[in-house]
């Protein structure tokens, strides 16, 4: 917030005392009323000064230019925090209304992986578009190959086989897309999503993906592995503005936080203590909860099955 300029005090009280040394009273005499037409004379010509003084100071205008930059302050946009996408998290944002909130959804389309939000552009992209069933999908060979076909739609693989028009007109898309629509990039599909529940995670590797690793090829951001209930979750896929680096659940990052969440403890001690066989009903009931939470709401993609 912008603090206030000082004002010319000293000139404003000169003022009030002029404007009180003026005002006439029905006992006045010619004469005094005449001194006090001079004294009101002398008056406009101090206010003309100070409304000058003003002006060239900037001081003039200042409510307005504050009012003006708190707006603007307002309006700015926090960064966005890049995020890795599964299929399943992708459809989800077409732009239609959510089943659960009764809110119109963000529109999002995958080119070739790379995941943009066209919500400025829903008239085309969205409900009732020309383009509407590319709303929440991967089109990159579709619009490479211009076809609203429905087997090209959600093919990520089918983009490494384009011919040299496909992909000169892909590439064109990208770049309308970035550079002149100016939709913003949010992270990268991910498909198919590695792990799965058949892969097995050894506890050194739960540990070393906690985000502050080498990002892998494809990735808009490095895996980051929370486990419970000895299955483990990459909360890359949507989850790094609570689990990444200076986060609020960094702690919980390369970790088995079952005990922790279950407790909803930030102990150092729940942390590495990780046997849940001793917590009450209600404790298991929140961790089951927290697995639902992970499953179902947010769409976090099990990396596979922690090896004890």
């Amino acid at each position: 917030m912008v603090s206030a300029a000082p004002l010319p005090l000293s000139i404003f009280t000169v003022l009030l005392l002029a404007l009180r040394s003026v005002l006439g009273s029905e006992d006045d005499s010619v004469e005094e009323t005449e001194t006090k037409a001079s004294q009101w004379n002398y008056l406009i010509i101090m206010a003309t000064v100070f409304i000058g003084y003003l002006t060239v100071n900037g001081m003039l205008l200042y409510p307005f230019k504050i009012a003006a930059q708190e707006q603007e302050e307002e309006e700015e946009e926090d960064p966005i925090v890049l995020r890795n996408f599964t299929l399943e998290q992708l459809h989800k944002f077409h732009g239609r209304e959510d089943e659960n909130t009764g809110q119109e959804t963000p529109v999002y389309l995958s080119l070739e992986g790379t995941v943009f939000d066209v919500s400025n552009g829903r008239d085309f992209y969205g409900p009732g578009g020309p383009y509407e069933a590319f709303a929440g999908h991967e089109v990159g060979a579709s619009l490479g190959k211009m076809s609203f076909d429905s087997s090209f739609i959600d093919d990520l693989g089918a983009c490494s086989s384009l011919n040299f028009g496909e992909r000169e007109e892909l590439e064109n898309w990208i770049v309308k897309f970035r550079d002149y629509r100016h939709y913003p990039i949010l992270g990268q599909l991910i498909h198919p999503a590695p792990g799965g529940n058949d892969a097995i995670v050894s506890a050194e590797e739960l540990r070393t993906a906690d985000g502050t690793q080498g990002c892998p090829e494809g990735y808009a951001t490095p895996p980051i592995y929370v486990a419970m209930s000895n299955r483990v979750y990459d909360v890359s896929f949507g989850g790094v503005e609570f689990y990444g680096v200076g986060r609020g659940y960094e702690k919980f990052a390369g970790r088995d936080v079952s005990r922790a969440l279950a407790k909803m403890s930030f102990d150092p001690s729940d942390l590495e203590n990780t046997d849940t066989s001793d917590l009450s009903e209600k404790q298991i009931k929140v961790l089951n909860d927290w697995i639902k939470t992970f499953e179902e709401k947010k769409g976090y993609p099990c990396a596979g099955v922690l090896k004890k």
